[in-house]
Order: C-alpha cells, then structure tokens, then sequence
C-alpha cells in the first residue's frame, strides 16, 4: 500500500533540503552562503480515519484537508438519544 490519501491521491514529493550558514547583511554580518544542497521528501499528512462508504465502515488513511473539507464522513458511533413518547390513553 503506498503513502498516499485514499480520496485525492495525495503523496509524496521530492524536493531540496538547503543549509544555510553565515549572518544576513541586514544584521550586520557578511551575508549567507549555502553550504550544502541535499534531496529530501515532502510527505502528506495522513490519518488513519474510520469511514463510511456505501454503509459499510472502513479504516482509510486519508490527508487532513481532506478530513477539515469535510469529504470525510464518519460513522455514527451509538443511535442518538430519544425521549420516550407518551402514549394517549
């Protein structure tokens, strides 16, 4: 199973990782350098959520702005409460 979010695709990505030393002009200092220049990954913020598909309950691992949008819906856990009717006698 891949790091991706099951509704949008949502998945890694590469990118660099800069390191920078030395004080800016702007504060008095001779300006940075970079020093050095390696790959890293960029990866989503996945969450195990119980879902609800079609009526069936499911555990997906789903990106958080999927989860903050609202595509997401989760399973109603216990029947919500109800007052008893009277009956007319």
């Amino acid at each position: 199973m891949s790091y991706a979010c099951a509704l949008c695709g949502k998945k890694s990505q590469v990118g660099n990782q800069v390191t920078i030393r030395g004080k800016a002009k702007y504060l008095g200092g001779v300006g940075t350098k970079v020093t050095g220049i390696t790959r890293r990954r960029f990866k989503p913020n996945l969450q195990s959520v119980r879902t609800q598909i079609n009526g069936t309950v499911r555990k997906l691992m789903v990106c958080t702005q999927c989860i903050k949008s609202g595509k997401v819906t989760k399973p109603v856990k216990n029947k919500p409460f109800r007052l008893p009717t009277a009956s007319a006698s």
